[in-house]
């Protein structure tokens, strides 16, 4: 009896494991199909990065944040931002259709390094880099690391400080080099439509996304195991990186413009934007009242409004 059990269960889980790589599978087939790369790519090093261009005008290089793609961005503000300013906006290393540089251990520096040398790549020698919640931390890097590639710094949102508490255990078990391929394949393929639709709707509380949104951004993208892991890697490894690079911000000689809402629980305001207008001569803190994490869609005027001051601040103007 005990051997007939130990069968079906055998059975069991190798059915489940066919129809869940089925589903990853077919997710991305989904990914390929709808959501193919909408701009082009350069190559830096042998590493292609994607990027879309828009517009004429002062070079803006965009930075999406945690799980996001260039999409975030096409959705409706770049198009806005290209009736002034000519506007790149970057897949970050192993999110969107921008390959991992590695495994694990990629860090916000090497990011701004590859995103840094693919701007100049594009005759983008030194442009205003805006970046939203981890964007917002890359685009940081950059500017510390790289100030002679960078004219001004806009953050919207940006994950910018070390903050207290534990690290998120989800992430933790999703950036394990064992447990985390399972996980991936696992959420890839049984994600629901509610699941998908109830995580977009809490990243923009208090606000609603808007219309359309969750059907631009490219689900199917998000939810491809290569980079729900390069994700999950990344805001693990995230609070030892800002806390090594805060320190650094008080040495910056450019513009700084800052754009936060206070009902953002995502990335409070407090720990992470009030701090930079302390340590930054010059910095300049907008505070959205009432607006969550995403300012990028729910606060147009503002965010391009700060933009607009980096760029006259930084003679671009």
């Amino acid at each position: 009896m005990l051997k007939v059990a130990s069968i079906a269960l055998i059975a069991v889980v190798v059915i489940a494991t066919a129809l869940t790589l089925w589903k990853v599978g077919q997710r991305k087939l989904e990914a390929a199909r709808d959501f193919p790369p909408d701009g082009t790519f350069v190559n830096v090093d042998g590493h292609p990065v994607h990027y879309v261009e828009l517009g004429t005008g002062p070079d803006l290089v965009l930075l999406h944040g945690a799980s996001g793609n260039t999409r975030d961005f096409t959705f409706d503000l770049a198009g806005k931002l290209a009736k002034s300013y000519r506007v790149i906006i970057f897949d970050r290393p192993g999110l969107g259709h921008t390959p991992p540089l590695k495994r694990s251990g990629v860090t916000i520096l090497d990011q701004a390094d590859l995103l840094s040398k693919a701007a100049q790549q594009l005759g983008a020698q030194t442009p205003i880099v805006a970046g939203q919640s981890f964007g917002g931390a890359v685009a940081m890097a950059w500017a510390v690391n790289h100030p002679d590639r960078i004219s001004a710094v806009v953050s919207m949102a940006g994950a910018t400080y070390p903050w207290e508490g534990e690290l998120d255990a989800f992430n933790a078990r999703l950036a394990h080099s064992i447990k985390g391929p399972i996980i991936a394949r696992l959420i890839s393929a049984w994600a629901s439509a509610d699941y998908v639709a109830d995580s977009i709707e809490g990243v923009f509380a208090p606000q609603s996304a808007p219309s359309g949104y969750g059907a631009h951004i490219g689900v199917p993208m998000i939810l491809n195991p290569h980079s729900l892991i390069a994700n999950a890697q990344q805001r693990h490894d995230l609070r030892p990186q800002v806390q090594a690079l805060h320190s650094k911000y008080s040495k910056l000689d450019l513009p700084v413009e800052i754009v936060h809402g206070d009902a953002d629980i995502t990335v409070g305001l407090y720990v992470h934007s009030t701090r930079m207008v302390d340590d930054i001569k010059g910095a300049n803190l907008v505070v959205l009242p009432g607006v969550g994490h995403m300012p990028q869609h729910v606060s147009h005027p503002e965010v391009i409004a700060a933009i607009d001051r980096a760029a006259v601040r930084a003679g671009l103007r």
